[in-house]
């Protein structure tokens, strides 16, 4: 089985939101998803080294994004055990997933990247854009993904 499957299960199982809980661990999700947007709205995947938006402060904006997303949840979950899953796995996934990132992107961009990673690449002005965010990086499928889990989660909260 998947570890995002069984940590959702371990999570969901853990898990005793109560409203107030609820609503904290909500705003702070949406919070992680107002950082994604906007880092979608920003990035050409694969196309370049984006140093525009959110790439000007932090390399991974929406991982950054997610982490709080899941800080969130967590929030919401409102019982330590549920926030440990939910660290380890965004440790395990996410490490994980910028370690390949990087790789990949200095193997494509080199010293460009190099630059980035270091701080001495300048900053690029570039406008935001719905487009890029919900059409060519399907960032929709993160806010859905937001919407049903924090939508579980009160549903857990009804079932008690």
């Amino acid at each position: 089985m998947p570890i995002g499957f069984l940590s959702a299960l371990a999570a969901y199982w853990w898990a005793r939101p109560t409203a107030a809980s609820w609503l904290a661990g909500a705003l702070v999700a949406l919070l992680g998803e107002g950082i994604r947007v906007w880092a979608s709205g920003h990035v050409e995947k694969g196309r370049e080294v984006t140093r525009s938006g959110p790439y000007r402060f932090v390399r991974h904006p929406l991982y950054l994004g997610s982490a709080i997303m899941g800080v969130g949840f967590a929030v919401g979950a409102m019982t330590l055990a549920t926030a440990v899953v939910v660290a380890l796995y965004l440790c395990v996934t996410l490490l994980a997933a910028i370690r390949t990132e990087e790789a990949v992107l200095e193997e494509r961009f080199g010293g460009e990247y190099s630059a980035y990673r270091r701080g001495r690449a300048a900053p690029v002005s570039r406008a935001f854009s719905f487009n890029r965010a919900f059409v060519t990086n399907k960032e929709s499928r993160a806010i859905v993904g937001l919407a049903a889990g924090m939508g579980l989660l009160w549903l857990r909260m009804q079932l008690g």
